[in-house]
């Protein structure tokens, strides 16, 4: 483990999980990357572990993006907990975070403050943001990707350390092209982050996991909509305790070496193997996002050149940068090292690490129960019965118990331990959703 504290952000440590030992003639190599803020915050009167003068907070923007499309009144108490639940995110912002307040239909409007700008919160300022929200009103279609565009123009306007989004949606993204949200996502890539959210039960899932995962936040899905203020409350508060962005996971691998995939396996997966910046020879930033005082864990695979017994190499060096607009990096200090050794020791290169085994085992968890809902809906129950069976084997493997919940409502669970299960007739599409929502969500191993 390595770990190093510079001003202003919090500090970070790696720590590597790997079997290092390869048959004769193993050419892959398996790692799971525990890296670890701790420090931020500013608690206390002392200075804070990351440097921080006490007082210090990240300044931030933040954009919430509301659905007010027609469907947004059916039942009219959605726009009404959709209202609650804005003002409740308004309430959680601390003072000096600029925001602004968006309404989406068809077009996106500026709800508050206008005038292409951002509003800076204290007690005025939220006051007449709350007393905007009740002018809002329900109708009209939906295109998210012009909400996301309006987001993106606001936050830029600030030079903040933190940029951040909230998108509501309670319907399918009928009123654009898909091409064009797709457009949209990759241009808002990196300049800011956002948690994405369905309420009710008639929006598209992959529309709204989607978002967040090419803007690295959160997705989730508020069945009821009285649970929407709660929800937006947790959310700004993370939002809140977020103290350095844009952090990369640089990957440097030596001459004859290739990357096989960059996954974030924990608290969710996510794949980011095809995000690779490159930034030199033999090194490749991968983008995690926003981070407060959190941990999280990455799966690193590298493909080496078979070698003979007792010869080792070190298969990649993995840091945490902050790139800069000049072009240049913060380098976060804190490093660990992927290695492969050769041996004849067939118990030693033979046995995987139980972290790399057990994210293996959550990637193709989450793998099963997409595939799993998909068949279902395509009619192909058969099919669809054997990979949710092997779902609930795997969640109940790894002591996945909320994943196993979920599944429950999906399937009648006959043995745990075999996958043996039974379609159930039927299914609560709320539950339904809520599986497939949650499906990247991981448990950790013991470690």
């Amino acid at each position: 483990m390595a770990s190093f504290a510079k001003p202003n952000v919090p500090q970070f440590s790696v720590d590597v999980y790997q079997n290092e030992y390869l048959p004769e003639g193993g050419s892959e190599v398996n790692a799971v990357v525990t890296v670890t803020a701790t420090g931020g915050g500013t608690v206390g009167t002392a200075p804070t572990a990351s440097g921080h003068a006490p007082g210090w907070q990240p300044s931030a923007a933040v954009a919430v993006m509301v659905d007010c499309s027609g469907s947004m009144d059916h039942p009219p108490a959605k726009m009404r907990n959709a209202r609650d639940a804005t003002a409740a995110a308004i309430d959680t912002l601390r003072d000096g975070t600029h925001f602004a307040v968006i309404g989406g239909t068809h077009v996106a409007q500026e709800v508050y403050p206008g005038g292409g700008r951002l509003a800076v919160a204290d007690s005025v300022t939220r006051e007449q943001a709350k007393q905007a929200l009740r002018r809002l009103s329900a109708g009209g279609g939906t295109a998210i990707g012009t909400w996301l565009r309006l987001a993106d123009r606001l936050l830029s306007s600030v030079d903040v350390t933190i940029r951040h989004g909230i998108l509501l949606t309670d319907g399918r993204n009928e009123h654009e092209p898909a091409d064009d949200l797709r457009a949209t996502l990759e241009a808002c890539a990196g300049r800011f982050t956002c948690d994405a959210r369905g309420v009710g039960t008639d929006w598209e899932v992959k529309d709204v996991t989607g978002i967040a995962s090419a803007l690295l936040g959160t997705a989730d899905i508020v069945a009821d909509p009285a649970g929407l203020a709660a929800d937006f409350t947790r959310m700004m508060e993370t939002a809140m305790g977020k103290e350095v962005a844009d952090v990369a996971l640089r990957v440097w691998t030596p001459v004859g070496t290739a990357i096989r995939f960059v996954k974030q396996v924990a608290p969710a997966m996510e794949d980011l193997t095809g995000r690779r910046t490159e930034v030199g020879p033999r090194a490749g930033d991968y983008p995690t996002g926003s981070w407060g005082d959190e941990s999280r864990d990455y799966h690193v695979c590298v493909a080496v050149p078979p070698a003979g017994i007792g010869q080792e190499m070190l298969a990649a060096r993995v840091s945490l940068v902050v790139p800069q607009p000049d072009g240049t990096v913060q380098n976060l200090g804190a490093q660990g090292l992927v290695r492969a050794v050769w041996t004849d020791d067939m118990t030693a290169s033979t046995s995987i690490n139980p972290q790399v085994a057990h994210y293996t085992g959550q990637a193709e968890l989450a793998q099963v129960i997409q595939k799993g809902l998909d068949l279902r809906k395509a009619g192909d129950f058969d099919g669809a019965t054997a990979k949710l069976g092997r779902a609930v084997q795997l969640a109940s493997a790894s002591g996945n118990a909320d994943t196993a919940k979920l599944l429950a409502k999906v399937v009648d669970v006959v043995d745990a331990a075999t996958g043996t299960v039974r379609l159930r007739t039927r299914v609560a599409e709320a539950d339904e959703m809520t599986l497939e929502t949650r499906s990247t969500k991981t448990v950790r191993v013991k470690k």
